[in-house]
């Protein structure tokens, strides 16, 4: 008698069913949906993140195209007068920036002129201040 409940005569119970039950599918979908949803939360990080460097980008080229603009001027130019504090102008990229400068004469050195530019993006959400110092000789 053991013998015949050892070898039993009912049918496996895994390879008689077909399809799934409905519980089975539930989950699935949850756990389908929670994936989705990690995706669309890391898809709009990496969206912020992509504007804010897009900017930052901006920000120092506008930065690094003003040093030159002031590097190339005589010494004794209006915009490198250190009187006017700060020296100001709005420039645009993808955005509006608001671009100042100071100048500082005789530091380090007497005969040279220490300028810092700072572009300040008028997109505070996104936008992140780029400071660029230069250093003048006469």
């Amino acid at each position: 008698m053991k013998r015949d409940l050892l070898e039993g005569t009912a049918t496996d119970r895994s390879t008689s069913r077909n399809g799934f039950a409905l519980i089975e599918v539930l989950m699935a979908m949850v756990i389908f949906t929670v994936g989705i949803l990690a995706l669309a939360g890391l898809q709009i990080t990496t969206i912020n993140g992509n504007a804010a460097a897009r900017m930052q980008t901006e920000a120092t080229a506008i930065g690094a195209r003003i040093v030159e603009r002031l590097r190339s001027l005589p010494f004794d130019h209006e915009d490198l007068l250190p009187t006017v504090h700060p020296h100001s102008l709005l420039a645009s990229g993808s955005r509006p920036y608001v671009v100042n400068w100071t100048v500082r004469a005789d530091i380090p050195v007497n005969g040279t002129k220490t300028v810092r530019v700072v572009v300040i993006p008028l997109n505070k959400i996104n936008g992140r201040t780029a400071t660029i110092d230069t250093i003048i000789a006469e």
